[in-house]
């Protein structure tokens, strides 16, 4: 077995905390490392739809033999996955047969498992079984780091007081903040020069974010 105590392991928490991306980065971590595992990466909703095009080609042995070989199965946004009972039943099986064959599984959803509304007992409890992680938003510190990384690689110098007041503006969406650097920087190139405090305040005017932080102890560095 390749999963020890946490398997599966469930990660948790709210739109845009870079739960995708963490997902993303296990598997690439695996294939790095272990060459020989099978890892199916997949979306619930592109589970969903071969569950659905296997039952209309009759070829549901093959969805089966595909998922089951798995030796680790990223599954990203499994909450989706309730919304049919047929879905959730064969998931229910492939879940249970990997990982009686001690095969890793990984999820990521937007709620705690105790939470999801319409999922079966019997799998909410399963969900539950090894590690479940609740991603909570970055503090101010965390998120200033990110847009320094970001930028770094992206070939762009940063001020610091951009990404203070950027890191105070956007407080719990690490995806809206990324795009607002992404749009920065596409205008500090477009018109070759520094990315500014102006230009920040513009960006957060243009995304209805300017009002945030205002009376919320926007902090200074």
């Amino acid at each position: 077995p390749i999963h020890g105590q946490f398997n599966p392991v469930f990660l948790h928490g709210s739109v845009g905390l870079g739960k995708t991306h963490l997902l993303h980065e296990i598997g690439n971590e695996l294939a790095q490392t272990r060459s020989d595992l099978r890892i199916i990466g997949v979306t619930a909703e592109r589970y969903m739809s071969d569950f659905i095009q296997s039952i209309r080609d009759n070829a549901t042995s093959h969805f089966k033999s595909h998922y089951r070989k798995a030796d680790v199965l990223l599954v990203d946004d499994v909450q989706f996955l309730f919304r049919g009972e047929k879905t959730q039943e064969e998931f229910f099986h492939t879940f249970n047969a990997l990982h009686q064959d001690g095969k890793q599984i990984v999820m990521t959803c937007d709620l705690a498992p105790e939470h999801l509304e319409g999922v079966q007992d019997r799998l909410a409890s399963r969900f539950k079984w090894g590690l479940v992680v609740s991603i909570d938003a970055p503090d101010i510190d965390t998120r200033i780091q990110i847009l320094h990384k970001k930028a770094k690689q992206a070939g762009i110098r940063l001020p610091n007081d951009v990404a203070v007041l950027l890191g105070n503006y956007v407080q719990s969406n690490v995806r809206e903040l990324e795009g607002l650097l992404r749009h920065l920087i596409a205008r500090a190139s477009m018109y070759g020069r520094d990315i500014t405090v102006d230009d920040a305040k513009d960006a957060l005017q243009l995304r209805g974010l300017a009002h945030r932080g205002a009376g919320q102890g926007v902090r200074e560095q």
